[in-house]
């Protein structure tokens, strides 16, 4: 019998891909807390679409970026770390294949690391291309890359959440999860989400907290078809966007005009960062 899954998602104004998201985990987890931050669109209606008993939704009002940690912190104390081994961070722009989280679960029961680092990859322009590798620039456990810690050992010593949100950071006994040994962090190149952050996520963007900045036009590579998350193109209620279109002609133009810039700035300036949770 595996240990329990429980999922932490905070949302606010993400009616384009949350339904997405939430399907893309519900069947392979025990319990997913949602707390709604304020969403303006079609967000709480979506998600009350979901008929699961294993969905605990909650709206919780408009925050800042430090009341954004408090929550997290919050949804850490309401968690019972007794009958959850597991943590899985779900962002309401982070859908996974069927393959890859069924895996990630497995290995968190047989290897149970501390966390486990997973690969990202980052949708540029519509679900169909990518950022390259190469722009990815965060450092955990001795790679490199687009990385991202999503499941976490709820049973390490005084687990925290810290840092105001665009800089949150897991601890334990005062360790950032991202700085641990890289023996108590497992990787695979197998293991990896589709971060949908670089898309129209609303059509409330231009009011949602730090999302001005996180749109990205550029000509990514193109995904193997085989890759994309099965969620993307099964049936879903009239409310749920359709995210199978193929980008406008306009979208496209803007990224070829944004592309060489950008790769020149990513080539000759380059960014480090340590990592990202």
């Amino acid at each position: 019998m595996r240990n329990k899954v429980i999922v932490h998602c905070l949302v606010k104004n993400e009616e384009n891909f949350i339904w997405y998201a939430l399907q893309s985990v519900l069947p392979f987890v025990d319990k997913i807390m949602v707390w709604d931050t304020g969403s303006e669109d079609k967000t709480v209606e979506i998600i009350n679409s979901i008929n699961s008993s294993k969905i605990d939704f909650v709206e919780k009002g408009s925050v800042d970026s430090e009341m954004h940690t408090k929550l997290r912190a919050e949804m850490l104390d309401k968690t019972d770390k007794k009958e959850y081994r597991w943590l899985l961070i779900l962002d309401g722009d982070e859908v996974w294949g069927k393959k890859e989280i069924t895996k990630m679960i497995k290995v968190a029961n047989q290897k149970e690391p501390s966390a486990i680092v997973v690969r990202t990859i980052n949708l540029v322009g519509d679900i169909y291309h990518k950022l390259p590798k190469s722009s990815g620039k965060y450092e955990i456990a001795g790679q490199k890359g687009h990385l991202s810690i999503r499941i976490i050992d709820l049973s390490l010593k005084n687990l925290k959440v810290m840092n105001p949100h665009g800089g949150q950071t897991y601890t334990t006994s005062g360790i950032a999860i991202q700085d641990l040994p890289a023996e108590k962090l497992y990787f695979s190149e197998e293991l990896f989400f589709f971060h949908t952050t670089h898309l129209e996520r609303s059509s409330l963007d231009n009011k949602t907290l730090k999302r001005s900045f996180k749109r990205k036009y550029e000509l990514g590579e193109k995904i193997k078809n085989n890759l994309l998350p099965e969620i993307f193109f099964q049936k879903h209620p009239s409310i749920v966007p359709d995210v199978t279109k193929a980008m406008s002609l306009s979208i496209y133009l803007r990224c070829l005009i944004e592309t060489i810039p950008k790769r020149i700035k990513r080539k000759f300036f380059p960014s480090k960062k340590s990592g990202y949770i």
